[in-house]
């Protein structure tokens, strides 16, 4: 596991957000090259890169995948393998998620499969929402078409090792709202002449934080939170006369976000058309949930004998672009516990703990064995037309 560590060390020392991930994706390809895979597909949705170990027969396709981008946030904590980059680093654990299938792929690189194929996918733009979508809309993605999709998030707050799994959806679907009101700014001492938003920008923020009490079940995840807001410049002689709203949405089903979206437009264009402004609503970092099915599930869930295991009773709050791919082929997203008591993720005393790799890459062996014997292996062919009917629907969505 040495090479492995070391490798994890390298890209934690060279994050590059999301986009732009062309170096980090040579590192993975340089890691792989020796082992020698099947085949190494790059600049796949961008700066993606897939790399496959192929059995001697047929089989499943599964497809393990784990992240290239970093966050823009300087890194506080003294390590001897710490950023290079100022304000850019790992603080998500993208790093240890490839250090993870890099364990993997030594394993396959030594005994590779009896029968089907093993894509490690690494993923550009996670963090902003749409690496995953790109890679699914690239025209060789259907070269490595999964049967079962499976991937992993390291999660602080949880034992060091744990498995943390739910059938249904495990992460909420999520999107950033900007509201851009537009009146007539005026002299302040004659703010009649003009047409300021305040008012509007007032009631709407009040409006949109109350949305989920206004539409959402009980019992399900669903709230908008303002994050932002923007009303003129400091200027005392002048009254202002555009305001912008952010908001960010969030739900724990795609259709409750259909539903949650409905809602705060019309509270908007509602208030917009009262005080007589203009009003543009756009829409960015969209997520959908991740939703798992139960027979990946239950696959996560035997290949964690060996582990400690916590079923969780709702979803998580965050969000994760993992959604693309259990939306085109049966897959889970799982959580291994990262160690109780360390920094959460996206803060900038946080590091991926090297003692997760080994725990967590047995399970995705684990994962794959299943997958590839011999009566899961033969629903490869009872799958493909369902998943790539979908994946062209999601390529007219995004493309």
């Amino acid at each position: 596991m040495d090479c492995v560590i070391e490798l994890r060390h390298e890209l934690h020392r060279n994050p590059e957000l999301s986009g732009v991930e062309v170096q980090t994706a040579e590192r993975i390809a340089r890691f792989f090259e020796p082992l020698r895979p099947d085949m190494i597909l790059k600049n796949l949705g961008g700066n993606g890169v897939a790399v496959v170990f192929s059995g001697t027969a047929p089989g499943s396709t599964v497809l393990l995948r784990a992240e290239l981008d970093a966050l823009p946030i300087q890194e506080i904590n003294q390590l001897p393998y710490g950023s290079l980059h100022p304000g850019i680093a790992h603080k998500c654990g993208h790093d240890g998620h490839m250090a993870i299938l890099a364990a993997v792929g030594l394993e396959l690189s030594a005994n590779r499969p009896d029968r089907g194929r093993v894509v490690l996918l690494f993923q550009p733009a996670e963090e902003t929402g749409a690496g995953a979508a790109a890679v699914i809309c690239d025209p060789r993605f259907t070269e490595i078409a999964p049967d079962f999709v499976f991937a992993l998030h390291n999660l602080p707050g949880f034992p060091a090792g744990q498995t943390i799994i739910r059938s249904g959806s495990f992460t909420s679907a999520s999107r950033g709202m900007t509201v851009k009101l537009f009146g007539a700014s005026a002299h302040a001492a004659q703010p009649e002449t003009g047409l300021s938003p305040a008012i509007a920008m007032a009631q709407i923020i009040e409006r949109l934080s109350n949305v989920p009490l206004d539409i959402a079940p009980v019992e399900e995840i669903a709230f908008a939170t303002v994050v932002g807001a923007k009303l003129g410049e400091k200027a005392f002689g002048t009254a202002p006369g555009e305001a912008e709203i952010w908001a960010t949405l969030r739900t724990e089903t795609d259709a409750a976000m259909e539903q949650i979206v409905t809602y705060a437009e019309k509270i908007v264009n509602d208030f917009a058309d009262f005080f007589n402004l203009a009003v543009l609503i756009e829409y960015t970092d969209i997520f959908s949930a991740t939703i798992n099915s139960s027979r990946a599930s239950d696959i996560v869930r035997r290949s964690s004998k060996k582990n400690s295991m916590l079923e969780l009773e709702r979803p998580f709050r965050w969000s994760e672009d993992f959604g693309c791919f259990t939306a085109i082929a049966e897959g889970a997203l799982f959580g291994i516990g990262s160690g109780v008591g360390i920094p959460e993720l996206h803060n900038n005393h946080y590091d991926f703990p090297d003692e997760v790799i080994t725990p967590a890459s047995q399970i995705f062996l684990q994962i794959i064995e299943q997958c590839l014997a011999g009566s899961l292996s033969d629903y490869a062919g009872q799958k493909g037309v369902e998943i790539w009917g979908k994946q062209s629907d999601l390529q007219s969505a995004h493309g």
